[in-house]
């Protein structure tokens, strides 16, 4: 899944200087209405303003609304890129080191059946880099029952399975994309910091951000007339989810929803406006980003050449010279992305409320190939 999401083709090309804004939105709309999209939204941003949009199709069919610059998304694995920031906050301030071992912030993990070696072997770096060895699913079971929970609710039925789960390989001898791996990271936040996850990341991420309507799990009630529902492709028609679900103990994995704007306040932060307040500012250094964006396993080779590693809980992609840093989001009938490149500033993002077996994430690489062909003229303006 994450190889489709991450395939960055044709970065440059002959065309590029005939590339415009206006050629990404083209693109973005003509696919959504192909794939049998619902709704979705497309932000292209620099410095944190916003120079291109596309709004597409219904946020809720029910209702009838469709979708507007206030439509609320959720965002899945793009929330771990929150976690591993607030994990190098408490670092910056002498909480931990990023090559302590976890267990000893999270005990539980001492039942957990290592047979490379020690389990004080896996480190903080380890589960940023998803390179721990453990294993992708939160649960390793289908969960596919009506009275499954989506996730599991309680952190006692994360230890209950640690006795069963396996270290399937030597930490940081490969990369192996694991969401149990960031939910113990969210518990060590907790045990650090004394506050619920969500709390610390609302009062040390959101807040200084300006990032006013983004929430964990269910809506508030304020913000319920802007949320999208979600849809499933499937045979014969689609099938709404409905709009809320709940993360329960995995929302440091994947619990993220927030409106396209509060996120493009996300992206000024990670390309460093300049016109970012003091309070956003202090969230995290330039230095510790930029650490972040440092190859820390190597994830595959695209068949173009691109370069695709895994830094601290973002994404790298390299050819030619140039570097797009990102993450992609995938729950729910919700698929969502977004990239910066750090040189010149520029961002991409986006959010379908509608899934099927292969849309709308075909048309990925397509959409970054415009981007990157776009940025690379709207650069030498």
């Amino acid at each position: 899944m994450h190889a489709v999401f991450l395939s960055v083709i044709g970065i440059l090309g002959a065309s590029a200087a005939r590339a415009d804004w206006g050629d990404l939105r083209a693109s973005f709309a003509d696919g959504a209405r192909a794939d049998g999209i619902v709704g979705a939204s497309l932000f292209v941003t620099r410095d944190g303003a916003v120079l291109a949009r596309e709004l597409h199709g219904m946020a809720d069919l029910e209702t009838p609304r469709p979708v507007d610059e206030d439509t609320i998304y959720h965002w899945g694995s793009i929330t771990k890129t929150f976690t591993a920031i607030a994990i190098l906050q408490l670092r910056d301030r002498g909480h931990l080191s990023l090559d302590d071992p976890i267990v000893r912030y999270v005990p539980e993990l001492a039942a957990v059946h290592d047979p490379h070696g020690k389990i004080e072997d896996v480190t903080i770096r380890h589960l940023l880099s998803h390179s721990a060895g453990f294993r992708m699913r939160t649960w390793p079971w289908g969960g596919e029952e009506p009275w499954h929970p989506f996730e599991p609710t309680q952190w006692s039925q994360l230890v209950a399975m640690m006795p069963y789960t396996e270290i399937l390989f030597p930490p940081g001898s490969r990369y192996s994309y694991s969401n149990p791996g960031i939910v113990f990271l969210g518990r060590a936040i907790e045990k650090l910091s004394g506050d619920d996850y969500e709390v610390y990341v609302e009062k040390n991420l959101f807040k200084p951000l300006g990032m006013t309507r983004s929430y964990f799990d269910r809506t508030p009630y304020h913000l319920l007339k802007h949320r999208s529902d979600n849809y499933l492709l499937e045979e014969g028609g689609r099938r709404a989810i409905g709009l809320d679900f709940d993360t329960g103990i995995t929302a440091s994995n994947g619990g993220l929803n927030a409106p396209i704007p509060d996120l493009v306040k996300y992206l000024a932060f990670l390309v460093g406006s300049p016109d970012l307040s003091e309070d956003a500012r202090s969230v995290l250094s330039r230095s510790s980003l930029e650490e972040m964006w440092r190859p820390q396993v190597p994830v595959e080779t695209e068949p173009d050449g691109t370069k695709v590693s895994m830094g601290l809980s973002f994404f790298l992609h390299e050819k030619d010279g140039r570097r797009l840093v990102g993450h992609t989001g995938s729950q729910a009938g919700f698929r969502a992305f977004f990239y910066v490149e750090p040189e010149t500033r520029h961002g991409v993002i986006a959010a379908y409320n509608t899934a099927g077996e292969s849309a709308p994430r075909s048309r990925y690489p397509r959409l970054r190939e415009v981007f990157l062909q776009a940025v690379a003229t709207d650069s030498r303006k």
